[in-house]
């Protein structure tokens, strides 16, 4: 007679890009249970072309029911985690062998939704379709990759709006890439008749709330007027890590992200991880995110094992890949080369990566 045998368990907080892949990976090796408080995986990836092409609505919300044979997907929110315990907003405690945080950041809606709720969510990016759609003109702060995606977006859907990009910084696009890279995006820009206004703050925020239909006139700190009927703030990550606790409280950084070691462990712990956008080792991307979910399962199972030396998470080159639309767009890949519209609307424009994330969560029929 065969003896039961006893799985190590493993608690996942956060059902995002990174959540998912660790969660998968381990379903078979270990009792898995993957908190999340949303009802459904968001492919945050989809979100600004869901807004102006609402029919993409139902490709961004991916049921979690097929995710896991073996494991649970326990829809519930993680209100203190000590690196011991793990006490839910529900009242439950878990107390697993290893423990995997993975609840990624926060962004300002509609780069990322705010939502539990599917349906709650699906009529806010409605909402904003709606008034996006009526106004002849549309103002984005920030012009970073959220606020150039989004202004290409708009303009794919809608040529005839006046589309205005507002930065602080005096080009767009902040971060480690290639000026080539910056020069082809700004020809596509000009292209598509994308006006800029950099190097100068505004003097105030709008008078209307992000997303609202109205009117407005504002002006930057170098006296120039600007004249939009909605606008949309496209900064502002946050790392989500307000239920950090007790001893964990230590590898917290002032800005809310968890140091961690090469092998992605929280510092201080030895079965404890850490990955994606709260861990301070790498950039904010899901696709980082993902591709340190290997690494963090991988680890882990040599743990259960207790075979040979941990893997290290090696930081990416600068990678972007950035589509102004389903047709355009540039990126710069790990080789350093920057591609060219045609292939990053391949690889990303026209589907937005839905079918990776549809396999992934074993919903392809």
């Amino acid at each position: 007679m065969n003896e039961h045998i006893v799985k190590p368990t493993v608690v996942v907080v956060g059902g995002g890009y990174g959540g998912i892949g660790v969660a998968k990976a381990l379903d078979e090796a270990a009792d898995v249970v993957l908190v999340e408080p949303k009802d459904a995986f968001v492919h945050n990836i989809a979100a600004l072309r869901s807004v102006v092409q609402p029919d993409f609505l139902p490709r961004m919300f991916l049921p979690y029911d097929r995710l896991l044979k073996n494991g649970t997907v326990l829809r519930d929110r993680a209100t203190r985690v000590d690196g011991h315990t793990v006490e839910l907003a529900s009242g439950i405690r878990l107390t697993p062998d290893y423990l995997v945080l993975a609840s990624g950041s926060s962004y300002p809606f509609p780069a990322k939704s705010d939502q539990s709720a599917t349906v709650d969510a699906v009529a806010k990016y409605q909402t904003a379709h709606d008034n996006l759609k009526r106004a002849d003109s549309v103002m984005l702060l920030g012009a970073g990759a959220v606020g150039l995606e989004f202004a290409g977006e708009i303009a794919a859907a809608w040529p005839d709006k006046d589309i205005l990009l507002v930065d602080v910084a005096p080009d767009i696009l902040p971060g480690p890439y290639d000026q080539r890279l910056r020069e082809e995006i700004t020809r596509q820009l000009d292209e598509l008749g994308i006006r800029r206004n950099l190097g100068s703050p505004l003097v105030q925020p709008p008078p209307t709330r992000a997303g609202e239909f109205g009117r407005f006139t504002v002006a930057t700190s170098d006296g120039t007027s600007i004249e939009a009927d909605i606008w949309f703030r496209c900064y502002g990550i946050a790392p989500q890590t307000d239920y950090v606790a007790g001893e964990l409280l230590a590898a917290r950084t002032r800005d809310g992200y968890l140091e961690v070691t090469p092998e992605l462990r929280v510092a201080g712990f030895e079965t404890v991880y850490a990955l994606g956008d709260i861990s301070n080792i790498d950039v904010n991307k899901a696709g980082v995110a993902g591709r340190q979910a290997a690494v963090v399962a991988t680890n882990i199972q040599a743990q259960i094992n207790g075979s040979g030396e941990l893997a290290e998470w090696s930081p990416s080159r600068p990678v972007i890949i950035l589509p102004l639309g389903p047709r355009g767009g540039s990126g710069q890949l790990p080789d350093g080369e920057i591609a060219s519209s045609e292939a990053i609307s391949r690889i990303k424009g026209q589907d937005m990566m839905v079918d990776r994330y549809v396999e992934m969560l074993n919903l392809r029929s």
